[in-house]
């Protein structure tokens, strides 16, 4: 289940407490989405309890993350670099996780495990992000999206490498 994201909620929490308004908006928009999601897997869901327990093991890691960074961590700058390299680490491996299929992908000469659509836009989501952080010469925004624009690219190449083949149950219409 993909869902709400420790990824989200740093950043949001990195965004408060750097005083960015562009980070908390955005951050604040896709936790409220993510929550939705949620809702909505559950509701439709088969087998709830797995779901509820990933969901309370996450909530429970998002606690102590709170709870470190809150309580034990009293220094505002010391904790804003700490929870930049947090967040740093969960955006690139959020970035990194669909080269988990790299191998799959190379063995079976097809593509079809990726998403074109996804590809693109996690191409100019890392973008844009590396951009802003450039802008603000915030190395814990810009780093963490370079291995964003790099598997896009990767991706890219195994689209161009392997094309998806059309769905051969569906014929195409004759305009």
């Amino acid at each position: 289940m993909r869902g709400l994201h420790p990824r989200n909620l740093g950043w949001l929490s990195y965004g408060a407490l750097k005083g960015d308004g562009t980070l908390i908006v955005v951050n604040a928009v896709g936790a409220v989405l993510q929550a939705l999601y949620i809702s909505a897997y559950l509701h439709y869901c088969p087998r709830k309890r797995a779901v509820l327990l990933q969901t309370a093991t996450l909530l429970g890691v998002l606690l102590l993350g709170y709870g470190y960074f809150g309580l034990l961590v009293p220094d505002p700058e010391a904790r804003l670099q700490q929870l930049g390299l947090f967040c740093s680490v969960f955006t690139i491996s959020m970035y990194l996780s669909p080269l988990t299929d790299l191998a799959k992908v190379i063995q079976t000469k097809s593509t079809q495990c990726f998403s074109f659509s996804l590809t693109i836009a996690t191409l100019l989501t890392s973008v844009s992000w590396c951009l802003y952080g450039f802008r603000l010469r915030d190395p814990y925004i810009m780093v963490p999206n370079f291995p964003g624009i790099l598997t896009s690219f990767i991706r890219l190449w195994l689209f161009w490498k392997y094309p998806q083949e059309q769905d051969r149950n569906y014929r195409l219409l004759q305009t």
